[in-house]
């Protein structure tokens, strides 16, 4: 039986680092592109009174309108990758390797995909709020 010598299992070791930066990454573009579509015009039309400036937006970017009409199909998929993005980052039995280099490196990448991934559940958080909750909480509160 041949055993795979330490560089190997190295770049075997940054190969699964860099996918699941990668992940971190797309997770956090999706996250914000939930509070871009539904949250932040919702947010500015209410609190702030921009209405002129949504309808600019929406008139400049199209895409808006259609993430804005998908918008639970668009929670849905961030929610869904958000989920395995945590569960990527905080499974049980995930180690960093043996040589001090390589953990430092492992150990300094984990630490950002746990912010980007705080940061991703955050703004979903705020822009789900926004886009399902925020109008019928005003309806009952009679604001």
């Amino acid at each position: 039986m041949m055993v795979p010598d330490a560089q190997v299992l190295d770049q075997v070791e940054k190969r699964r680092t860099l996918r699941e930066t990668g992940l971190v990454a797309f997770t956090l573009f999706t996250s914000t592109g939930t509070l871009v579509c539904c949250a932040l015009p919702i947010m500015l039309v209410s609190i702030a009174g921009m209405g002129a400036f949504v309808a600019s937006m929406t008139s400049n970017f199209p895409i808006l309108v259609t993430l804005s009409e998908q918008k639970a199909w668009v929670f849905a998929l961030s929610g869904v990758m958000l989920s395995g993005a945590g569960w990527l980052l905080w499974r049980p039995g995930r180690t960093c390797p043996a040589d001090p280099t390589l953990a430092e490196w492992c150990n300094r990448f984990d630490t950002l995909n746990r912010r980007i991934v705080t940061v991703s559940a955050a703004i979903w958080m705020i822009g789900f709020f926004a886009a399902f909750l925020a109008l019928p909480l005003r309806l009952v509160l009679g604001v």
